[in-house]
């Protein structure tokens, strides 16, 4: 592996790389942690040392954007350009022109949502590799960032998948993510393939009710991948939960219960209940624990309860006079404003970091880097969908949750932050919790995806060759043959 000198693999990583060299689609399902970027990294290194790739691009989330700058330059021992693309469109297309000019390796780093933009311009551009950096982004088939990249995927000889978290919301995830990847995996149409292993019903027979064949799409999902989870590659110290619980003032209990009463009216008036819609109806409920809501559409948000944010102080007291770093998740903006004047509180402003949605991509590299590097540096606040993904935060071994919503990957995605390779200390997850409140359900929601999500995908050797479209069990087949 084209690895800097005094950097040695971990034994996945060495297996993942010599695995996917065989293949011109290959996907890394690395739990996040694992080491999957290093792993990408050395296969762009080893191709164009080989000939086969001068031209690499590279799309992922906002967020993780800045961290392959930096991750490249401590990893690789090829020389490379390496622009991020970032800034207006116009400022896009022109450092990729840019790049055009390069005589040596060329690597372009772009955010998923910009990739449809500037399609045209990519595909002039002409990338030999192209590296999906958490690819459960192109999950959707019908999104325009995922049919950008099934185009563009064509264009390209070598094509790499990233994640540690391909099955979200169901097996039908991974469709698009390997229509990108390799379309002779699953070939036809989406409606083919969920025809194949899904059984509709529900309203005019437009909902999946169950799934078949699971064994089979599973053995040719990983006929083309590396799936590893951080028990089976890393000896990573124990990871601890905790739930705090406050209750709600009688006033901010009052209007939650009305709140959850219209919220039932309304879905029982509902001529079809789907889980947007449900989960629409719970958004008001859970903006409600965290102490903020927005009584009327347009209206100006108004702090409705301060139990949960006394409830985290007092949590923040006792973890910064244990001498701790901390990182914070919440999910709405309101919430974080009031956590950073929190925190400041007890580590002053210069001792805290924030990053969410409207935070400047450059901005949020260099608060990682502080809170990794600077150690009067003690708090970290992060919205959970901005920051949950691709960025390094174990120079923290606690975090909170003071807010969450629905998504299993965005969920398992910011736990790891604190919780991989280079973390020596045990780590605990905190979880904030409003009592008899949509709190609950949430944590519990998440837990039973957790069991879905590893039937799908962690249970794999179980189902080779006697899933459930098998009556005939096989023994798993030899690590490394497809």
């Amino acid at each position: 592996m084209p690895l800097r000198p005094g950097i040695t693999p971990f034994a996945h990583q060495q297996a993942a790389y010599a695995l996917a060299l065989q293949h011109d689609g290959y996907a890394l399902l690395h739990e996040p942690g694992c080491g999957k970027t290093l792993t990408a990294i050395a296969l762009i290194g080893r191709r164009h040392l080989e000939g086969q790739v001068r031209r690499c691009l590279v799309v992922a989330p906002l967020s993780v954007i800045p961290a392959w700058e930096p991750e490249w330059a401590a990893y690789s021992s090829v020389p490379a350009t390496l622009r991020l693309l970032t800034g207006s469109g116009a400022q896009k297309a022109a450092a990729l022109k840019g790049l055009a000019r390069v005589q040596g390796l060329a690597v372009a780093v772009i955010n998923y949502e910009s990739v449809w933009r500037l399609e045209d311009e990519i595909a002039a551009w002409r990338p030999d590799m192209i590296v999906c950096d958490e690819s459960q982004r192109i999950k959707n088939p019908k999104a325009k960032q995922s049919r950008a990249l099934h185009r563009l995927g064509r264009l390209a000889k070598y094509r790499l998948m990233l994640t540690g978290t391909p099955v979200n919301n169901g097996p039908l995830d991974f469709w698009s993510q390997y229509r990108y990847l390799d379309p002779t995996i699953f070939e036809g149409s989406y409606y083919a393939f969920r025809n194949h292993y899904a059984v509709m019903g529900g309203f005019e027979g437009k909902q999946v009710v169950a799934y078949r064949d699971l064994g089979e799409l599973t053995r040719k999902a990983h006929s083309v991948a590396h799936r590893v989870t951080k028990a089976e590659a890393l000896d990573l110290p124990p990871y601890t939960d905790q739930l705090r619980y406050c209750t709600l003032e009688p006033a901010a209990r009052k209007l939650y219960n009305t709140l959850e009463r219209e919220s039932a009216a309304e879905l029982e008036a509902a001529a079809v209940v789907t889980a947007p819609l449900v989960v629409t109806r719970m958004l008001r409920l859970s903006q409600l624990t965290g102490g903020y809501l927005r009584p009327d559409e347009g209206g100006e948000v108004r702090q409705v309860s301060t139990a949960k944010l006394q409830l985290l102080e007092e949590v923040l007291e006792d973890l910064v006079a244990a001498g701790k770093k901390i990182v914070i998740f919440a999910r709405f903006v309101p919430e974080i404003h009031a956590i950073c004047s929190a925190a400041a509180a007890l580590v002053g402003e210069a001792g805290c970091r924030a990053i969410w949605g409207e935070t400047p991509g450059e901005q949020r590299g260099q608060a990682v880097q502080d809170f990794q590097t600077l150690g009067e540096v003690r708090v970290f606040v992060a919205q959970t969908r901005t920051a949950g993904l691709g960025i390094t935060l174990h120079a923290a071994d606690t975090c909170i949750f003071y807010s969450l919503d629905y998504s299993y990957e965005t969920y398992e995605q910011a736990r790891a932050r604190i919780h991989r390779a280079g973390q020596c200390h045990p780590c605990t997850a905190i979880h904030l919790i409003a009592q008899k409140t949509i709190d609950e359900d949430v944590l519990e929601t998440l837990r039973r995806k957790k069991d879905f999500a590893a039937e799908m995908v962690d249970r794999w050797r179980e189902r080779r060759g006697h899933g459930t479209d098998s009556g005939n069990p096989q023994p798993p087949a030899a690590a490394g043959q497809d």
